[in-house]
């Protein structure tokens, strides 16, 4: 029997981690107590194979029912050795945890130390394990687990310990963001992603992101998965939420395809069914497939490009799931969602009555660009509710329907977190030189600043996007002063409805201004000099929050101007003296000389932009060389830069280059070479873009040598290039990152042999007069080859004929760009296959065959629910002319642009024109005489007066 004292009993406990040869064992032997257990060196100890450890009988006995059952009972033999056979380190760690050291348990070790207590019967460890588990799985921030660790400790006991599973599901469910970052995503098993989808905690952005790494996952383990198990994961998508371009580009996925036929509703059925409709049809609707996803842990709603997204589905996202299940409550919701005032903010003010604190407090930013029912002043009132915390608001190419200064003022009033708000309208900035205003009810950009009536809260706004919003005017400006007293960013780039004088209004109002992006506006003389101007602030501001004789131009970290030709030289000089501390500046197409750049004493550029300008070598070269952290250099367009007199600086300047830490991007022209790529080559390594213009020529020996040299390339842009079929292919198959090819106006003999290559990565393609051997099979080919294509362009492919719209739509169903101009006879018999690519944002059609109907535009408008640039052609009309839809009847189209050939009368069915905010309609070409006809209604026509009758040829414009 064991003695009256126990405490004194020892045991020795033999510790091998794998069997050795008898003749080693004597001098591999280290021998520790665990009296001594403090004094442990675990990493010393483990230099020996066998280890033995002289333990408490006592303490094993109650701290393991391992050694309970060993040596409980009537053990008595002092002498005898306990043989045991586990991995050492842990073994040792185990035992020092219960002699009392500290256990430090971590993502790494977790589970050898879990198994081992587990195989033990260590219930204290185990205890502490657990703990220690449910605390770095329920942690919110950077995740404590890594991805692969965790993979290992569901795969040892999801079949074990069901808390476990739980666990781990939620983990990977909230994180899944983070997890869809690592490498090892892959190697997550089948069960345990399907387990973390269904999971209420699921977080991720959008359905896209969700979508597009569920098709990643099965990619990767296609061969471990059977055909069920990869549908059983993509009917998890909720396919109504998915972006239009996304779902349409997917419809060749068979898969996908299957999973969206199943469901009630998709990202088709929704624009060409309202729900009120689908609701009355399907009684049975799956209201979950409408949610957008929301947990307490969401942090960003990604919903841009949702054209079916509704205020009312927004609304229902809100709700608890378990509120649709219901069935009186479910019937409430269907009503609500069914009434046509959901679509009015009246609705979020009712049901947030009815169901309140349904808050979300971890969302700090929304992107609801391009949801055109989703109108921004409908739905404020819901994110108010719902997003306490939104910090970030990016709504571009909304339809706004009131005045920018009330607009502001309920965001500010709704959401007093708002920090960043992009309210921009995706279109190409109009170009003041060629435009002219008529027919305008808008305040005039001379005229004088109105008085305000009463001073607003100041609101915590520093970044204001507004790019492309010509409606706005000195009088938004004033507005936007008085209520965003912080503002540090503002962009008006193509904001034509200002005036020189508003910008210099703001600049003196708002004294936190250090980023101004105002290209092709009228930023001018008066603008410059209050960058540059120390005077003490107006109206509002109080004296003690003056500048004190500091110009805000010292503090400006970012400029654009390109475009802008107002500013004197004397001025510019000050201006580029005094902002030393720029990080960003663009003075591409303004007028800007050597002695301004001579000026610019500044140490921290990281961009410039000075294409089309009359800078020189030497210039440019300044500016280089006061900068080693430039990452971005246009000069596209600078012929100086090809002076004969200026060769060897112009070399000096491309070694400078390649003296700079990293280029990210590369734009150049005249006088750029093969030799000047080799110059930079230290510093194009991790180059990401490259534009070669004209005056530039890289030759043979440079366009085989830049993937080679600069293998990261996304885009690659050549303009007057001599290439080749051989050169072509060495850059498409080399550039595995390749998202945006163009080449316009190359020489050089080619073949449908270029194109041949695999680009699954390609994004943007542009082909502009190089491929006028472009066939159907051509084209199918291609479709083949570059299968995710968003935006194609097409320039002289004169070989095409009607079928290629076929080929187009169903090569490419998820463009939302397709330009097409002098491309055969596309359009001959008329525009019908392209509208099966229903996520059409962007379509030109010039050229291409006198087949186009009347009313096409109103048919398009239709067709295509995100339609909002439409450019064609007069000699294509089937009829001689087009109807310009009714204002009501536009949905989203923004922008019209209809062009001629030669002079010939103007014959264009204006009589529902009716301009309005959300229509710019430019006539090229047309007499001023027929402008006249134009105004109806109260809107804004920009008229441009560019004369395109270059060509005696109809058809063609040089």
């Amino acid at each position: 029997m064991a003695g009256d004292d126990d405490d004194d009993v020892f045991v020795v406990l033999k510790c091998i981690h794998l069997p050795i040869e008898d003749h080693e064992e004597e001098e591999e032997v280290m021998m520790i107590s665990t009296t001594d257990v403090y004094t442990w060196n675990i990493s010393s100890i483990l230099q020996y194979k066998i280890i033995k450890v002289k333990a408490h009988r006592k303490r094993l006995i109650e701290n393991s029912s391992y050694f309970n059952g060993l040596l409980g009972g009537n053990f008595s033999d002092p002498d005898a050795e306990v043989l045991v056979q586990w991995n050492q380190h842990t073994f040792l760690s185990l035992l020092a945890s219960l002699f009392g050291s500290t256990l430090d348990v971590t993502s790494h070790n977790f589970l050898s130390i879990f198994e081992g207590s587990l195989y033990f019967g260590m219930e204290i460890i185990l205890s502490q394990c657990k703990m220690w588990l449910t605390k770095a799985l329920s942690a919110t921030g950077v995740p404590l687990v890594q991805l692969s660790d965790l993979v290992s400790i569901w795969e040892f006991g999801s079949d074990l310990l069901d808390y476990l599973s739980e666990l781990c599901s939620s983990y990977l469910a909230k994180n899944f963001i983070w997890a869809l970052s690592c490498s090892s995503f892959g190697d997550v098993p089948h069960d345990l992603l399907l387990s973390a989808i269904k999971h209420p905690h699921l977080t991720v952005d959008s359905e896209k992101q969700l979508c597009d790494f569920l098709l990643a996952w099965i990619a990767a383990n296609k061969e471990r998965c059977t055909e069920g198990d990869c549908i059983i994961l993509l009917k998890q998508i909720r396919t109504s939420l998915l972006p239009l371009w996304f779902a349409a580009g997917k419809n060749n996925n068979q898969s996908l395809t299957l999973c969206s036929n199943e469901t009630s509703c998709g990202a088709f059925t929704l624009p060409k069914q309202p729900l009120t409709c689908l609701m009355d049809t399907q009684e049975n609707v799956d209201l979950l497939n409408l949610k957008i996803r929301l947990t307490e842990f969401t942090q960003r709603v990604d919903l841009a490009g949702c054209p079916q997204i509704t205020p009312a589905i927004l609304l229902l996202s809100m709700l608890p799931s378990s509120l649709s299940m219901d069935p009186l409550m479910r019937k409430k919701i269907v009503q609500l969602l069914t009434n046509r005032e959901s679509l009015s903010g009246n609705a979020f003010k009712i049901s947030c009555e009815m169901w309140s604190k349904l808050t979300f407090e971890a969302v700090h930013e929304i992107d609801i660009s391009n949801c055109p029912l989703l109108h921004l002043d409908a739905v404020v009132e819901c994110f108010s509710k719902s997003f306490p915390s939104l910090r970030k608001l990016k709504a571009a190419n909304h339809l706004i329907r009131f005045r920018t200064r009330k607009l502001l003022q309920l965001l500010v009033d709704k959401c007093p977190s708002l920090c960043d708000i992009d309210l921009s309208v995706d279109l190409s900035p109009v170009i003041i030189t060629q435009m002219s205003s008529i027919a305008s009810s808008f305040d005039s950009v001379s005229s004088p600043l109105p008085i305000l009536w009463s001073k607003p809260l100041p609101s915590s706004i520093t970044k204001l996007t507004l790019e492309g919003l010509i409606d706005v005017t000195d009088f938004d400006l004033r507005s936007i002063s008085d209520i965003c007293v912080s503002l540090t960013y503002i962009s008006l780039k193509g904001c034509i409805s200002v005036s020189d004088d508003g910008i210099s209004s703001l600049i003196y109002r708002c004294l936190k201004l250090d980023s101004i992006v105002a290209c092709d506006t009228y930023f001018g003389q008066q603008s410059v000099l209050a960058l540059c101007s120390s005077l003490a602030c107006v109206d509002h501001v109080t004296a003690e929050h003056c500048r004190q004789n500091i110009p805000p131009a010292s503090s400006l970290q970012l400029l654009h101007m390109g475009g802008c030709k107002g500013v004197n030289m004397t001025s510019f000089f000050k201006l580029m003296s005094q902002a030393y501390m720029l990080k960003d500046l663009c003075l591409r197409d303004t007028e800007v000389v050597d002695d301004c750049l001579f000026n610019f004493f500044g140490s921290s550029l990281e961009r410039l932009d000075v294409s089309n300008t009359k800078v020189s070598v030497a210039a440019v070269a300044h500016v280089i060389g006061q900068n080693p952290g430039l990452k971005c250099l246009k000069t596209r367009g600078c012929k100086n830069l090809l002076l004969q007199e200026s060769y060897h600086e112009s070399k000096n300047l491309y070694l400078m280059l390649g003296k700079l830490r990293k280029l990210d991007e590369i734009s150049a022209g005249w006088g750029f070479s093969y030799l000047s790529l080799e110059d930079m080559k230290p510093a194009i390594s991790l180059l990401k873009a490259i534009e070669v213009g004209l005056g530039g020529s890289l030759g043979h020996d440079g366009l085989k040598w830049l993937p080679v040299t600069c293998p990261l390339l996304e885009s690659v842009v050549l303009y007057f290039q001599v290439i080749s079929d051989d050169l072509i292919v060495n850059m498409l198959e080399s550039l595995h990152h390749l998202k945006s090819f163009a080449l316009c106006h190359c020489l050089g003999k080619t073949s449908s042999w270029s194109l041949n290559a695999s680009m699954p990565n390609l994004r943007k393609l542009r082909l502009e007069r190089v491929s006028p051997w472009m066939s159907n099979a051509d084209l199918i080919s291609l479709s083949h080859n570059c299968a995710n294509l968003m935006e194609l362009s097409l320039l002289g492919c004169r070989l095409l004929n009607s079928e290629s719209q076929k080929i187009i739509s169903s090569g490419w169903p998820g463009l939302i760009s397709i330009h097409l101009e002098e491309c055969g006879h596309v359009t001959s018999n008329g525009v019908e296959a392209l509208f099966d690519c229903h996520a059409l944002e962007d379509v030109l059609l010039r050229h291409n065959g006198s087949g186009i109907q009347k009313s096409f535009i109103g048919t398009a408008v239709t067709k295509l629910p995100m339609l909002r640039k439409l450019s064609l052609d007069i000699c294509d009309a089937k009829d001689g002319d087009f109807d310009i839809p009714k204002p009501d009847d536009r949905h989203f189209l923004k922008l019209v642009k209809i062009a001629r050939c030669k002079s010939q009368r103007c014959t264009l069915n204006l009589q529902h024109v009716g301009v309005s905010r959300s229509l710019r309609l430019k006539i090229r070409g047309l007499c001023k005489k027929y402008a006249a006809c134009l105004e109806h209604g109260g809107g804004k026509l920009l008229f441009e007066t560019k004369n395109l009758d270059r060509t005696a040829s109809c058809g063609f414009e040089r």
